[in-house]
């Protein structure tokens, strides 16, 4: 047996470590003290909508920069880029005209998309085999569920944790406002080429198809971390190990060696700048990179598991393990009028017990 295969099997015994944690720390790419644009929330459940900062917006805070969730979606699909592909099964539903990864799905193989295609009755039996305690057919699949976590939750109620998670946070931020005003290329009412909007409703039609001056103001400006901004990343390693193949000890060990390449390959990679317009972070040049192991006991030790070596991992235990067959779908609109079906049987017998 390769030595590349067993190399990182002390992370799947109990002696091992809990966890490897990434902290990072981030800048703009103006500087330090350059503006950035967190994402915005709609309003509900008490939160009036807007930047999500916790704690006193005028002092010490916190605001969420990059989420678990969105951050999952941004690192999964490099499982589709040229030097990754041969790792997990390409499997590509076609809907209508476009085409779609099941890598970007964002509820993975849980996802609408593909739960209402050819893969529907496979899907499900591998989830019924994942509460059964046997994720290989779900490995077989869809194995990045088994990275980022899946819950089949209008199905079966399978549900895998995340293994890979990663959030970024900008600390002590000032609060920005920023207006605007739209001035239309010509006095379209004044020169006479349309009538003075005679209601608001008419007004508001003029404004929105850009024939009057349309002011903006006080709207997000964005924030300066005056904290700095941090990037944590965890892979769980307790919870590979909670992963298995069934009773069938060596089977498991080759699942889990599959997903942990997969994951140590996520983890490692450094990941793109960009998330949103006005906002691009780069690694702080002053503040280096933090990757350790942190041991059940809360020793940490540092971790030198670079990208190349986890790629060259993943690619020793994917061969081991057999990857998946590439595949090509069409979603299948029958079957979602049934799953709709589905959902409105199960709505009104809901409403039938509340009576």
């Amino acid at each position: 047996m390769s030595t590349k295969l067993t190399q990182y099997d002390h992370y799947l015994t109990n002696s091992g470590p809990a966890a490897l944690v990434i902290r990072e720390y981030l800048v703009p790419v103006e500087g330090a003290d350059g503006v950035l644009f967190p994402p915005t929330f709609a309003a509900g459940d008490g939160f009036a909508g807007g930047y999500n900062i916790d704690g006193d917006p005028k002092g010490e805070n916190i605001a969420l920069i990059d989420s678990v969730g969105s951050q999952a979606n941004r690192i999964e699909p490099m499982f589709a880029e040229p030097d990754y592909t041969t790792l997990v099964p390409q499997v590509v539903i076609k809907a209508g005209a476009k085409s779609v990864s099941l890598l970007q799905a964002g509820h993975r193989a849980g996802d609408a998309i593909v739960r209402c295609s050819a893969l529907q009755q496979e899907l499900q039996d591998a989830f019924k085999k994942v509460l059964d305690g046997d994720a290989s057919a779900l490995a077989k699949i869809a194995p990045t569920s088994l990275v980022f976590g899946v819950w089949d939750s209008r199905d079966t109620q399978a549900k895998m944790p995340r293994l890979v998670s990663s959030t970024i946070r900008a600390f002590n931020v000032m609060k920005l406002t920023r207006s605007a005003q739209f001035v239309p290329a010509t006095d379209y009412i004044g020169g006479g080429l349309l009538d003075e909007p005679a209601d608001k409703a008419t007004k508001d039609s003029y404004s929105e198809r850009g024939f009057v001056h349309v002011p903006a103001t006080a709207s997000h400006g964005g924030v300066i971390a005056k904290g700095g901004i941090r990037r944590d990343a965890t892979l769980a390693l307790t919870a590979l190990n909670l992963i298995s193949a069934g009773s069938d000890k060596n089977a498991t060990l080759a699942l889990r060696r599959y997903i942990l390449g997969l994951a140590l390959v996520a983890f490692t990679r450094l990941p793109a700048g960009y998330l949103r317009q006005g906002t691009i972070l780069v690694s702080d040049p002053d503040k280096p990179r933090q990757t350790n192991e942190v041991y059940p006991t809360g020793e940490r030790k540092v971790c030198t598991v670079t990208h190349e070596a986890a790629l060259e991992y993943a690619k020793e235990a994917a061969k081991a393990f057999g990857v998946g067959s590439n595949r090509e779908v069409e979603f299948d609109t029958e079957r979602a009028k049934k799953d709709l079906l589905v959902k409105e049987g199960k709505a009104g017998a809901k409403a039938k017990k509340t009576k």
